[in-house]
């Protein structure tokens, strides 16, 4: 097994998630836990299975099973972070806003949920674009 099939995967998670906090302490809401968050430009789950399917093809060939595995655990990666994280994250933010409307005594019985889990189809565009760069580089 090569390096390269460990390494572009995980280089384009790091990069990902680094452009993610530099974005957002372009609006001012620079965090770094933000560096370990879901959500947000780009998609570092886009990008990690993007450089891994890219580097399986590159090492294995376009038409091998193990390229053919790895492009559908992207497909399966990719539409769970822009379709039902999405949902989730929008569901805890509506519930945030209920919970919001409850007296404060009661408010405080609820934990404040996660409102960023999911991406847009430009993010996970963003993160594919990346990891595949990523895995052509190296």
């Amino acid at each position: 097994m090569s390096y390269k099939l460990l390494l572009a995967p995980i280089l384009a998670l790091i990069i990902a998630q680094l452009i993610k906090v530099i974005i957002d302490s372009a609006k001012g809401e620079f965090s770094w836990s933000n560096f370990n968050s879901y959500g947000g430009m780009p998609s570092s789950h886009s990008a990690i299975v993007a450089a891994l399917a890219t580097e399986v093809g590159l090492q294995t060939g376009w038409l091998s099973a193990a390229f053919a595995l790895a492009l559908i655990f992207a497909f399966i990666t990719i539409r769970d972070a822009v379709g039902l994280r999405r949902y989730l994250g929008n569901h805890g933010k509506v519930l945030n806003m209920l919970i919001k409307d409850l007296p404060d005594y009661e408010e405080d019985k609820y934990p404040h949920l996660e409102e960023r889990l999911g991406h847009t189809y430009m993010q996970a565009l963003a993160g594919i674009l990346i990891g595949i760069i990523i895995a052509l580089i190296i």
